[in-house]
């Protein structure tokens, strides 16, 4: 039997009826899920509240030794579990103010972790989440992904790299007030047009 693909899936928007990222995180989930015999999805809507780094989180992710429990860091361990399992990352986004959300800023700051997901040698920082495959799923009403004042995509390109995650892949429906539909209809060309979602457990593998 084939080991099940997971798939993690981030929603960030502030809304939920008529958001246009989260219906379309949904349908790139449901193309891969048609491909695949074995998936298990694992939902996370960050909206719906996530912790911001604070004193006892500091203090927990840089104390020296390696307690299984600090309750400073119980939060981001389960939000680390849950990337750490996932062979796909689908995170469903709108650009605000030209950038990301709070909550989906406050994820990152849960997950980079020193030590965990991420460490320093000599020659700079490694992410130690290598071998996942990310797709980012970016709506916006008025600001063109990767314009100069997109400071959302390089920023999750750069946070996923940071982390290890190298292998991204944008889906943009953006100008939404200029453009409506042709902009939804473009980002579902962009998801219908893969003949395979590809599996990066065969890059594992190899």
């Amino acid at each position: 039997m084939n080991r099940t693909l997971n798939i993690l899936e981030l929603t960030a928007s502030g809304r939920h009826s008529g958001s246009v990222s989260r219906m379309l995180s949904a349908e790139l989930i449901r193309a891969i899920e048609e491909q695949y015999a074995n998936t298990a999805v694992t939902r996370r809507d960050l909206a719906a509240g996530i912790g911001f780094v604070d004193d006892d989180w500091i203090d927990a992710a840089f104390a020296s030794g390696d307690a299984d429990t600090k309750p400073g860091l119980a939060e981001s361990d389960t939000l680390v579990a849950e990337l750490e399992a996932a062979d796909v990352l689908v995170i469903g986004t709108p650009i605000y103010n030209f950038a990301i959300p709070a909550a989906l800023k406050a994820w990152f700051d849960q997950v980079a972790r020193p030590r965990v997901t991420f460490r320093y040698t000599e020659d700079g920082s490694v992410g130690l989440l290598g071998g996942k495959k990310a797709y980012i799923v970016v709506a916006s009403g008025g600001v063109p992904v990767g314009s100069p004042v997109d400071f959302a995509t390089p920023y999750i390109r750069h946070m996923l790299g940071f982390l290890g995650i190298s292998d991204v892949e944008i889906v943009a429906a953006d100008s939404l007030l200029s453009r409506g539909d042709e902009a939804i209809e473009a980002a579902r060309t962009d998801i219908n047009r893969h003949d395979r979602f590809p599996d990066p457990r065969d890059d594992r593998a190899a």
